[in-house]
């Protein structure tokens, strides 16, 4: 049989063409099966669209208005005066602590004492060492007196000789009254007061801890209270801001709003972050504005025209931002816009509307310009 396959080759290139023409036939019935369905598909859907009705959009008109524009800035409460307390005095033992972080205290009100032994017993001997050398000079001035009283008593060295002991006693009353007045300065630095009214913002002071000046702080100070905000603002917001400039400030976790006022704007932008620091001074002090605390602020920097939209109004793509407006053959229409602004209730459109539109408030992506619609109600 294999020799006979192989003897008829003229036999075996007409079967062949035959099943080709058979497969090809068979292919164009196919083709020809799906176009058929395919029209009839498309002609249904368009008899479809022809009786079904528009879809139903709602729409808003919005009113052309002033909207104020902020800038946001966000930052660290801290003491807008810092003052570090420390011992100015000898080094000593702290022997009493009377005050504790978070007291309101008055100017001279007493933080702290140190052990004041050593200083006591300086101040004594000062005052005996005083005692002493006016006594001296008492004595020098009564030889002094005699001298000018009866001239001729007394020979000129002599009279000369009174006269610098006596001047001699009255430098040594000067310099034991500064010797006292030095032991009674170094007694009343080893009590530690306030050098102004304030809020203790922390303490270190502990009993029993040595005071050593110019090393140990014991206590830091917020000056009259006042607390402010440390905030970073952008580089393209810093020229909007100026001193005077009112501020909302919310802190996290509370929920009241607290108020205050720009009153330093920086001059210098960080390189790395491209921010600038603004400081806004609260405008009284609260149990709750803690240094420390992360707060942010609004400050008003002016006002601009414009039209306020939900953001489910405001679209996007590869043209921009734009919205769909509904015209008077209730057609929708695609319209560009800028927004100018984002706030909390919606986005402030600068450009590209009147006010007069009537806009499709939800659903736009899935409207097509030109495509008829039924407004279904006008939203305010």
């Amino acid at each position: 049989m294999t020799r006979e396959r192989f003897a008829n080759p003229a036999a075996r290139s007409r079967r062949t063409r035959v099943s080709a023409a058979l497969l090809a036939l068979a292919l164009c019935v196919a083709l020809g099966g799906a176009w058929v369905y395919h029209h009839r598909a498309r002609a249904r859907a368009a008899e479809d669209a022809r009786h079904s009705p528009p879809p139903r959009v709602t729409v808003l008109t919005p009113v052309r208005r002033e909207f104020g524009v902020t800038v946001s800035i966000t930052g660290l409460l801290s003491a807008r005066h810092d003052l570090p307390i420390g011992n100015e005095g000898d080094a000593g033992r702290i022997t009493q602590i009377l005050v504790d972080a978070g007291q309101n205290v008055r100017a001279g009100a007493v933080l702290a004492r140190l052990d004041a032994g050593i200083a006591t017993s300086r101040v004594d001997s000062a005052r005996a060492a005083l005692a002493e050398a006016r006594a001296a000079a008492a004595l020098a001035a009564l030889e002094w007196r005699r001298v000018r009283q009866g001239p001729d008593l007394f020979s000129k060295e002599a009279a000369e000789q009174r006269r610098a002991t006596e001047r001699s006693a009255a430098a040594k009353v000067q310099a034991a009254q500064a010797s006292l007045a030095d032991a009674l300065s170094r007694l009343a630095h080893t009590t530690i007061r306030a050098p102004a009214a304030g809020l203790i913002l922390t303490r270190t002071a502990e009993i029993g801890q040595i005071a050593v000046p110019g090393q140990t702080v014991l206590f830091h100070l917020a000056l009259g209270g006042q607390i402010e905000l440390r905030g970073q603002v952008a580089e393209v917001d810093m020229p909007r801001l100026a001193v005077g400039q009112r501020a909302t400030i919310h802190l996290e976790g509370v929920g009241r709003v607290y108020h205050g006022t720009v009153w330093h704007v920086g001059s210098v932008i960080d390189p790395q972050t491209r921010e600038g620091t603004v400081r806004i001074a609260m405008r009284a002090s609260d149990p709750d504005l803690r240094p420390g605390a992360f707060a942010s602020a609004q400050v008003r920097v002016g006002a601009t025209p414009g039209v306020l939209l939900p953001q489910t109004a405001v679209l996007s793509d590869e043209s921009g931002r734009y919205v769909l407006v509904i015209d008077r053959q209730n057609r929708v229409e695609k319209r560009l816009v800028r927004v100018t602004d984002a706030r909390s209730d919606g986005l402030v459109i600068g450009t590209g509307l009147t006010g007069a539109e009537r806009i499709v408030a939800v659903a736009g992506p899935f409207l097509q310009p030109g495509e008829r619609v039924i407004v279904a109600r006008a939203a305010s």
